[in-house]
């Protein structure tokens, strides 16, 4: 039986460097086995040991709340009528992913953001938190020394430096794993299913192919763009074994859809391979338009009576026009002329997305354009 099992993962891995190839990607690059995910963990608690940086305490009553609550816990009892007025703790949350097949005693990295008025958590240190999942349980504990990747100063006259951001850290290895979360996975009996990291009906069927290829027909099959579902060996032992051999597998990609990305808040463009405009001219020019304010005093004339010193405003109204030549767009053309001819007249990114914008409107460009 050992013997059998070799044999089959040696055919595996002989079938994954046949399928190789030079322009194709990963199968792991390309998708993910269904169920196979990381989950998202948050808790809430204290730092502590901060040099004065902390919450300000009559501003955060719920800082107060918490000391008070842990010190409870440790058998130290405050009477209700009094409230720390302390400025070495703060209020944070704490956020981890807890990744597929985590198991108990493992260690996650985590994230501490302060919540309150605090203005540094460099130097602190994290009590131990519950880090809860989003049905409630608790699956790790976080604690540890912060490390802190911002900075900064105040001066006695109440000027201030920030470097970076102070307030939020991070701590390696900072949170226990205590509970596991179970997988599908170890469910699964004779067929797995892999998720497209992006649905393309011919990347899917690519894979399909290339998996039929080699396992032989019927051993794959697209459910839609995105999943497809792959016959496996019905011995749970062999299902390591076999999803290795299948996420090393080389898969041709699917060329994108011809799209024009546009971000209106930092004027960034980025143009597709595929995009082609059809014939059509194109002249853009920029119009400038200059308006400069002036103060000067007026004073009455000498000798006169009744006058009086004022300020009055000049304004100075200036338009310019680039002289700009329209320039032809011939049918068909690919994206290395069209950022050609565009540069050619000098044109910004904000007159870009203009003309990008107007062909569009004209029906030449061939192309998505999307607005992000």
């Amino acid at each position: 039986m050992k013997m059998q099992k070799l044999l089959g993962l040696l055919t595996f891995m002989m079938a994954t460097i046949v399928a190789s190839s030079a322009g194709a990607e990963r199968l792991k690059d390309l998708a993910k086995v269904d169920g196979v995910r990381p989950n998202q963990l948050v808790g809430y608690g204290l730092v502590v040991g901060l040099p004065g940086s902390g919450d300000q305490t009559t501003q955060t009553q719920f800082t107060v709340q918490s000391l008070k609550s842990t010190l409870a816990r440790l058998g130290v009892i405050i009477p209700e009528n009094i409230n720390p007025q302390l400025k070495n703790v703060a209020a944070v949350l704490v956020h981890a992913e807890l990744p597929a097949f985590g198991k108990p005693g493992q260690t996650i990295d985590v994230t501490v953001s302060s919540i309150g008025n605090a203005t540094s958590l460099r130097g602190g240190s994290l009590l131990m938190t519950p880090l809860k999942g989003a049905d409630g349980n608790v699956y790790a504990l976080a604690q540890g020394n912060l490390i802190v990747g911002g900075f900064g100063g105040e001066g006695a006259d109440g000027s201030s430096v920030t470097v970076n951001i102070p307030s939020s850290g991070r701590i390696p290895n900072g949170a226990l794993i205590e509970r596991e979360v179970a997988s599908p996975f170890s469910d699964i009996n004779g067929s797995i299913t892999f998720n497209l990291n992006q649905a393309d009906f011919t990347t899917a069927m690519n894979l399909v192919n290339t998996i039929n290829n080699i396992f032989g027909a019927n051993s794959a099959v697209a459910i839609d763009s995105t999943s497809v579902r792959v016959m496996g060996p019905i011995d749970p032992d062999q299902k390591v074994a076999f999803v290795a051999a299948l996420e090393n597998l080389e898969v041709e990609r699917g060329e994108a859809v011809a799209k024009v990305i546009i971000n209106s808040r930092t004027g960034t463009v980025v143009i597709g391979s595929r995009v082609q405009v059809d014939e059509a001219a194109v002249a853009h020019g920029s119009l400038t338009v200059t308006i400069s304010e002036e103060a000067f005093v007026s004073q009455p004339g000498p000798f006169s009576r009744g006058g009086d010193t004022a300020v009055v405003a000049n304004s100075n109204v200036y338009i310019e026009e680039e002289d700009n030549r329209m320039f032809l767009f011939q049918p068909g053309v690919s994206l290395n002329d069209l950022v050609r001819a565009v540069n050619q007249v000098g044109a910004s990114p904000s007159d870009l997305v203009a003309i990008l914008e107007a062909l569009q409107q004209v029906g030449a460009l061939r192309a998505q354009l999307i607005v992000i």
